[in-house]
């Protein structure tokens, strides 16, 4: 398979609109129903950690009922981290693709969100690492790691901010 570049990066931009405006159920679409989504943390200045399941990560979800359920407390507002919601916007740069298979493409990319809430801007900015597998005419994503940049945070790190 020879990936389409110009698909992929509209795919990764379509992914960080629906972020943006606040489309849920349509950003979940991107994902895959056993996407491993994963935010480490670092554990001093320069290493990330490394296993979700026995080091402390920003955010982790096993799979898509994960993201589901956070999505459904955000639109619910069941999540008081997320009232008033946040208005973001993400800016993609830095698209490779690093790995071809028959089925799937590993990509990376940076990321710089601007999050307005409580009449501040934050910055977050960072690495994603990402798998996504071929589905149809399209994609989904498979994993997502996300290696956050500005990881002094004043504020919950969410999944709207990456």
């Amino acid at each position: 398979m020879t990936a389409d570049y110009n698909a992929i990066c509209a795919f990764l931009h379509r992914e960080a609109r629906h972020l943006d405006d606040r489309e849920w159920d349509a950003w979940l679409t991107h994902y895959a129903p056993g996407v491993e989504f994963w935010m480490p943390a670092w554990d001093d200045d320069d290493q990330l950690t490394e296993d979700p399941q026995s080091q402390i990560s920003l955010i982790y979800y096993a799979n898509r009922h994960g993201l589901e359920d956070r999505v459904f407390r955000i639109k619910t507002e069941r999540s008081s981290a997320s009232l008033p919601e946040t208005r973001t916007n993400h800016m993609l740069s830095n698209v490779e693709v690093l790995a071809e298979r028959a089925d799937a493409v590993d990509v990376r990319y940076n990321f710089h969100t601007l999050a307005h809430r409580y009449k501040v801007t934050d910055h977050f900015f960072g690495t994603v690492y990402a798998t996504l597998a071929k589905e149809g005419d399209g994609w989904l994503i498979t994993r997502k790691k996300i290696a956050l940049k500005s990881d002094y945070i004043r504020q919950v790190i969410d999944i709207y901010h990456i």
